[in-house]
């Protein structure tokens, strides 16, 4: 077969759906709440209930927010799973699928993050759903397509744009999984 011949779009999808059927989506079952805002480190960054943030600048619009600050410090600043959930869901997933498939707008500054383990996760599903539809729907010439300003790369075309998210989730998920690997290993194995 010949690069005429492959099916662009089945062959992008597969990269994720890999990924989060196969080594994802069952590591990140049964997460606890305890896990979900752990703090290996002092400092990290989180979500919090509104107003015990420590942070510089705390984000979101419901009764959590999460830790943040312009410009980012350098060092970065270590992050929770709850914060790597919330960046995920709504800087990866959310944003992008507002941009591009038709979502509810949403950002850092308006988003309710998720109170719970089981809150992130209803929320990263249902993300992760709108995206998969949204790419599944997209045709040969429509992964040629400029993202447009949306995007910080305005020329790159939807297939970059398509593999570039599905490296995020794969980079930041991949971490939330070491983090309860870590969890679970210094803390005399509380979870599972």
């Amino acid at each position: 077969m010949d690069a005429d011949e492959i099916d662009w779009n089945r062959t992008l999808r597969e990269q994720w759906e890999h990924h989060w059927n196969h080594q994802l989506r069952d590591r990140l079952d049964g997460l606890t709440d305890d896990e979900y805002f752990w703090s290996p480190v002092p400092d990290a960054w989180s979500v919090r209930p509104r107003g015990t943030s420590t942070a510089p600048v705390q984000v979101g619009a419901g009764d959590f927010t999460m830790d943040y600050a312009i410009p980012e410090p350098v060092p970065a600043a270590f992050t929770t799973i709850a914060w790597r959930l919330g960046h995920v869901i709504v800087g990866v997933l959310a944003a992008r699928n507002a941009s591009h498939f038709g979502a509810p707008a949403a950002s850092y500054d308006t988003w309710e993050y998720a109170g719970t383990a089981a809150g992130a996760l209803d929320q990263l599903e249902a993300q992760v759903d709108v995206w998969t539809a949204g790419v599944l729907a997209l045709d040969e010439a429509e992964l040629r397509v400029p993202v447009g300003a949306k995007e910080p790369y305005p020329e790159a075309p939807m297939a970059d744009l398509v593999l570039h998210i599905h490296r995020e989730l794969i980079h930041h998920l991949s971490e939330v999984c070491l983090l309860r690997d870590l969890y679970l290993h210094t803390t005399n194995g509380a979870i599972r």
